[in-house]
C-alpha cells in the first residue's frame, strides 16, 4: 500500500510523448458513470496543461491538496489547465465518503486495482504529474505542503504561458 510522504518532493523528468502518457488501461469512469469501453486516453487534452493527481481516501494531505486543485482549476481552467484526479481506493465506498467531505470539481477516474498508478509508478499520496501543452511530462510532485503552493502554482503558470513545441 502507498503511504503518505512526510514532505513534498519535486523532480523533473525528461519529456514523455503523449503516446507514453496515453493509458492503455480500463478504468472506472468518473463521477459514478459506468466503466468505459475504451482505454483512458489523455490525447483529447492535447494542447492543454494537464495535471494527473493521484489521491486516496486515507491520505491526509489529499484533504488539503484537493481543495487547492479545485481553486487552480477555477483560476486557470479557461487558460487551458485540465486536472484529472485518479483515486486508488480498493473500495469505491471509501472514495465516495471522502468525496462527500471533500468535493472534487474536476474529472475523477477510479483505479481500484492500481493499474494506472502502476503505469505512472506512483510512490506515495498525493502524487501529481504535470504534462505540458505538447504532451511532455514536465514535473512530478510527490506529497503536498502548504508552504510550497506558491512555488508549484508558479510552475503551472509557466507551463500555461510556455509556447507549444
Amino acid at each position: 500500500m502507498l503511504s503518505a510522504p512526510e514532505s513534498d518532493v519535486s523532480r523533473r523528468r525528461p519529456g514523455t510523448a503523449w503516446a507514453l502518457v496515453m493509458l492503455a488501461l480500463s478504468a472506472t469512469a468518473s463521477l459514478g458513470a459506468s466503466p468505459p469501453t475504451e482505454p483512458l486516453d489523455l490525447s483529447p487534452h492535447r494542447g492543454h496543461v494537464v495535471i494527473v493527481d493521484f489521491w486516496a481516501s486515507w491520505c491526509k494531505p489529499c484533504r488539503q491538496s484537493i481543495p487547492w486543485l479545485n481553486s487552480l482549476r477555477a483560476r486557470y481552467g479557461a487558460s487551458g489547465l485540465t486536472i484529472i484526479g485518479v483515486n486508488v481506493d480498493a473500495e469505491r465506498s471509501d472514495a465516495d465518503r471522502f468525496l462527500h467531505d471533500v468535493p472534487i470539481e474536476f474529472e475523477v477516474v477510479f483505479d481500484p486495482q492500481g493499474n494506472i498508478a502502476k503505469q505512472f509508478k506512483v510512490q506515495g499520496m498525493p502524487t501529481s504529474y504535470f504534462i505540458d501543452r505538447s504532451g511532455k511530462l514536465a514535473e512530478t510532485h510527490l506529497g503536498f505542503r502548504d508552504a510550497k503552493k506558491d512555488e508549484v502554482e508558479a510552475a503551472i503558470k509557466a507551463l500555461l504561458d510556455a509556447p507549444v513545441h
